[in-house]
């Protein structure tokens, strides 16, 4: 099974997560952000990854580093996962429509990391009802900022895009799916390949 555990902990964030990239779509994260929350199992489901764990931080603060760093940690846990990427597709890309709103990604485990996104949100954030009844919010800005952290974790090329839409909600939903299912596509092996690495060099650094 390809499967990697990290540990990220630092005077801002405290993350553990344990990733299997084979797995049923099962999200079992400690999460104290609801959307941020919500977004993780879209992931994991639409993905078929298996993710599990807890992820804390300086929420006084604001979410930023909490969700950036999380993107890090995720990104490294699918680099080491993935090893020297032997036998996979290495490239995916998909087309998601929710509603309203049409969004694509697209995604390459070259050894490089590069991110180009274009969500098109508002900005304004989420603003919603906790399970305490306390009113709670996403920071909208921090989208961008999960993806910049899981591609240099990753050490991939990502390029998200909201080709139509109205809906906040639905455009960063819609994105994390599409990108679940390109990473999906991108980290199955082919049966094709034989094992080898998906690269004219030899090796993807």
């Amino acid at each position: 099974m390809r499967t990697a555990t990290i540990e990220r902990n630092t005077s801002e964030t405290q993350i553990n997560l344990t990733l299997n990239l084979d797995g049923t779509g099962k999200c079992d994260l400690k999460n104290p952000i609801g959307f941020f929350d919500h977004m993780l199992k879209s992931f994991c489901k639409h993905g078929l990854f298996d993710l599990s764990g807890e992820i804390k931080g300086d929420l006084e603060v604001d979410q930023h580093h909490l969700i950036e760093d999380t993107g890090i940690a995720l990104g490294m846990a699918f680099n080491k996962a993935l090893g020297d990427c032997a036998g996979i597709y290495r490239a995916g890309c998909f087309n998601y429509p929710m509603d309203e709103s049409l969004l694509q990604a697209s995604v390459d485990f070259g050894g490089r990391a590069f991110l180009v996104c274009d969500a098109k949100l508002t900005g304004a954030p989420l603003v919603s009802l906790g399970q305490d009844g306390k009113q709670s919010s996403f920071q909208t800005d921090c989208f961008e900022d999960f993806w910049q952290g899981f591609v240099s974790g990753a050490k991939c090329n990502l390029y998200l895009n909201t080709v139509c839409g109205r809906s906040d909600h639905h455009k960063m939903e819609g994105l994390f799916k599409a990108a679940a299912r390109s990473i999906r596509q991108a980290v199955e092996v082919d049966p094709r390949r034989n094992g080898e690495v998906p690269s004219t060099k030899g090796y993807i650094c």
